[in-house]
């Protein structure tokens, strides 16, 4: 029977979501970081004050009633509008301070994150970032499901309830062997895509359909957007190859330092007038109230890549 005086808790509501969002009681608990008595006292605490079953449970999985699925989102939404207004009463006017869940996707983590979080901490101490490394697909799903605040990925998306801010554009480098023939060229067109054996990150990374619809302009497939033996889940990995004469690819400019310093490899730019690049920026819910908080981290993201480009610009002009 509905009690028409109850408030349910923010505690309640979380620990809610946290086990439909997981369909586990002792993954739940672990992230809520309590016991998993104390969790299902908090549903049964919840379900009975609102006198309806929002989750089944049986020995082998959990189910969310139907009636749990239509209340999700509102207890999302309550979270979300509660975690909006503590960061927004630590740091007013939208100053970037406290948790705040940051996806990234793994072509762009590792080459500008150690410089944006050295900014992070210098002008926004007060702020804790906690780093989400997936692909885009992974990324947007946390998104959508409160797992993260923003991600930092290449855009468009086309991700329904998201918006997003353009931050910068960031060009494609040509990596062959050493002994390649266009290994050093600084004057590249698109055409050379048909002759390059390329090589690509496997399904499920963006930067690999990047590539291939850049080699759909000249009518080319890369060699390994089919059926291929050879797969590659990071760049290092397809640096390797490269030096190992198995092929060549298209790397970021951020991934210069990082990637492509080890002997046996070969740099070549395009002509400034080829639109060989990729946009990267930040993405968030719609529903979020802190869009002046992502644009300060925005700006900082802008900050950090200029940084990092101005590095592989001094190793690609040896």
């Amino acid at each position: 029977m509905n009690n028409k005086e109850y408030k349910p808790t923010l505690a309640q509501l979380r620990t809610f979501v946290t086990i439909a969002e997981n369909r586990h009681f002792g993954t739940a608990a672990s992230k809520l970081n309590i016991s998993q008595p104390s969790l299902s006292q908090a549903l049964v605490a919840l379900e009975t004050g609102l006198g309806i079953q929002l989750i089944e449970r049986s020995t082998r999985k959990v189910i969310v009633t139907p009636t749990g699925e239509a209340l999700l989102p509102y207890a999302k939404a309550t979270l979300e509008a509660a975690d909006a207004f503590v960061a927004h009463a630590r740091g007013a006017h939208g100053v970037l301070s406290g948790p705040l869940n940051i996806g990234i996707i793994p072509t762009i983590a590792p080459y500008i994150l150690p410089t944006l979080l050295q900014l992070i901490q210098s002008e926004f101490p007060d702020l804790t970032p906690r780093i989400i490394e997936e692909p885009t697909k992974h990324l947007l799903a946390k998104l959508r499901d409160g797992n993260v605040d923003v991600a930092l990925l290449a855009l468009p998306t086309h991700a329904p309830g998201v918006s997003e801010l353009e931050l910068y554009d960031e060009d494609f480098i040509v990596v062959t062997n050493e002994k390649h023939k266009l290994s050093g060229l600084q004057n590249l067109t698109l055409d050379v895509l048909e002759e390059l054996d390329l090589l690509l990150l496997d399904d499920g990374h963006c930067l690999r359909d990047q590539i291939v619809d850049l080699c759909k302009n000249v009518q080319t497939t890369p060699s390994n957007s089919s059926q291929s033996d050879t797969r590659a889940a990071s760049l290092t990995t397809i640096m390797q190859l490269v030096v190992a004469g198995l092929g060549s690819t298209l790397v970021p400019k951020s991934a210069i330092a990082a990637e492509c310093t080890r002997p046996g490899l070969g740099l070549s730019t395009f002509q400034k007038s080829v639109d060989a690049k990729r946009t990267i920026g930040l993405a968030y819910r719609s529903s979020s109230s802190r869009i002046h908080e992502f644009e300060e981290l925005g700006a900082l993201c802008r900050k950090a890549y200029k940084e990092v480009a101005k590095t592989s610009d001094a190793i690609l002009s040896r």
